[in-house]
């Protein structure tokens, strides 16, 4: 079997673009990854054009040896586009090798030892316009049956918070909590927005709400800024979204940095970089969850992943997404209960629709977390998908 060709999709989702990557071989199989990288689409689509240089000819099957190859061949190693795009070559690969043995991609792995997952909903807040709307949302999600939320209530600040903002946000976590009561798990984002300080004072004020995590609480450049906030912090601080390949991980498991892991299965270097960093976090006695914010593909790929992995504690969702989702893929999740079933198709079980992916090309779409904006997630037509 030989790889014949390499496309991407890029597809607008309100927020950001999805950005799809499809390999083809002369066997007919093909496998898709994703490589959704926010506000940066067109340099990850550039970077998939060079790894196609070195992926045609070769053979899908020897996924390891790609990855090393790609990786050191590079020589500007690391970072957010070139893991990116190699992430989602390595899932597409997996992809293809799960399909030409007729089994799922956690079947290679080692097999299941989840049969389903816990759920937490992210945008679940979408429109919220006051304090009083996140308890009618909370409410909302707590009936479709979502064991755990997260969300970000620190506004608009930057670094620092005035003693308003800091009542505002407060209120607002207060407000949830006494909506859905102590049996919802909640956790607190912060989009790496504070220093040390600011972080310290925040996780001493949420204490009382009993949030399961305090996420990515100082920005993920200085490793030892995070170590100082945890030693301090109550709560348990999670982090590792914006970190890549078990090189960085390591240096958080050497410093105890994290309570919880967080890699993203389309950044941080695909499906084994992955379940390699869950087995180091495995090794510390810390739990895995992964961040998973993105679109169809990367959440069929983070499903496998959590099937044959010990230690996932939790899975990231989307509470709704664009109405186009569902024309995009052949995805079908099941959820009951607060759980998610891992599926059992061959490779990640899931199939890319390419003419129905054409029509909602790009558009361009900037961060929202500094200029007061960041509820507006998702559009007025969002739809649950699942």
């Amino acid at each position: 079997m030989k790889i014949t060709g390499v496309n991407t999709f890029v597809v607008d989702c309100y927020r950001t673009n999805f950005v799809f990557v499809k390999i083809y071989t002369d066997e007919g199989i093909s496998g898709v990854g994703e490589a959704t990288l926010e506000y940066k689409e067109n340099a990850v689509t550039g970077a998939i054009e060079d790894i196609k240089r070195y992926l045609i000819g070769k053979s899908p099957l020897n996924i390891e040896a790609h990855y090393h190859n790609i990786y050191r061949d590079a020589y500007w190693r690391g970072g957010a586009v070139l893991m990116s795009a190699l992430s989602a070559v390595e899932m597409a690969l997996w992809d293809i090798n799960g399909k030409s043995l007729g089994v799922p991609v956690h079947r290679l792995l080692g097999g299941k030892v989840h049969d389903k997952v816990k759920v937490y909903a992210n945008g679940w807040f979408a429109g919220a316009t006051c304090v009083e709307d996140f308890g009618v949302k909370a409410k909302e999600a707590m009936q479709q049956g979502f064991k755990g939320l997260k969300w970000d209530p620190f506004g608009k600040a930057y670094m620092t918070l005035s003693n308003e903002e800091m009542d505002n946000a407060i209120e607002c976590i207060g407000v949830v909590r006494d909506a859905v009561g102590y049996d919802m798990d909640l956790f607190i984002e912060g989009h790496g927005r504070f220093n040390v300080p600011t972080a310290i004072k925040i996780a001493k004020e949420i204490e009382t709400f009993k949030p399961v995590w305090f996420e990515e609480p100082v920005p993920p450049d200085n490793l030892d800024a995070m170590v100082d906030v945890r030693r301090k912090s109550p709560v348990a601080i999670a982090g590792g979204e914006r970190l890549f390949t078990r090189h960085a991980f390591n240096e958080v498991f050497k410093r105890r940095a994290l309570d919880y892991v967080q890699p993203d299965i389309s950044h941080a270097g695909g499906i084994m970089e992955c379940r390699k960093i869950a087995a180091m976090a495995e090794a510390n006695y810390i739990p895995f969850a992964p961040h998973n914010p993105s679109g169809p593909v990367a959440n069929a790929a983070t499903l496998q992943l959590a099937a044959c992995t010990p230690n996932f504690f939790y899975l990231e969702i989307m509470a709704s997404d664009v109405p186009w989702r569902k024309e995009i893929t052949d995805e079908k999740l099941h959820f009951e209960d607060g759980y998610m079933t891992i599926p059992d198709k061959p490779g990640l079980g899931i199939e890319l629709y390419e003419d129905s992916a054409i029509k909602y090309p790009f558009v361009p779409h900037d961060l929202r977390h500094y200029n007061g904006q960041l509820i507006q997630i998702r559009p007025p037509a969002a739809e649950h998908y699942f």
